[in-house]
């Protein structure tokens, strides 16, 4: 009776893993999100694994291939265990996880969508919360450029995207 398991991949190798893994006749699962991300200075909407390094697995291990067989495979670290022997998934979680990834496909994804220049946002944490500032430029990843309003001068500031109130935006296709 097939099964499901849980791998640990070498870091980035989710990919390379899942087709060694398919060509051996096992079904992998691994859900993915798209994010909003700044690649080489430009906004870009990337897919991430939603569980970096880890893929699902399922298959018999009474039929083959066996666990040292997968264990072997490209890309592949070891079973995520609960003592000598790897850790039975539950079905019901895999299918959820389907099921949300399908509902996102067919609904459009929410992102987190960073403004434009020039547009008012509102700072919801931190110490400038409650204050109304300018948009700027991204700051890496994670932060971003604004224009607080200080002794009524405009100040440039970086603040954490986690502090401010970004819009969703729905990604129909």
């Amino acid at each position: 009776m097939k099964r499901w398991y849980l791998v640990y991949c070498k870091r980035g190798e989710q990919a390379r893993a899942k087709a060694h893994l398919e060509n051996q006749g096992v079904e992998c699962f691994y859900p993915e999100i798209e994010v909003e991300k700044m690649l080489r200075g430009k906004k870009q909407v990337v897919k991430e694994p939603l569980f970096p390094s880890y893929v699902f697995i399922r298959f018999d291990y009474e039929i083959g291939p066996s666990f040292t067989t997968i264990r072997s495979t490209r890309g592949i670290t070891d079973f995520i265990r609960c003592g000598a022997m790897p850790q039975e998934v539950q079905g019901d979680l895999i299918m959820e996880l389907k099921q949300l990834e399908q509902l996102e496909l067919d609904e459009g994804v929410k992102l987190l969508k960073l403004p434009k220049q020039g547009e008012a946002i509102q700072v919801l944490e931190g110490q400038f919360a409650g204050i109304t500032a300018i948009y700027q430029e991204p700051d890496g990843d994670k932060r971003s450029f604004l224009l607080i309003e200080m002794i009524n001068r405009p100040v440039k500031v970086s603040i954490d995207n986690q502090h401010l109130d970004l819009e969703t935006d729905d990604n129909q296709d």
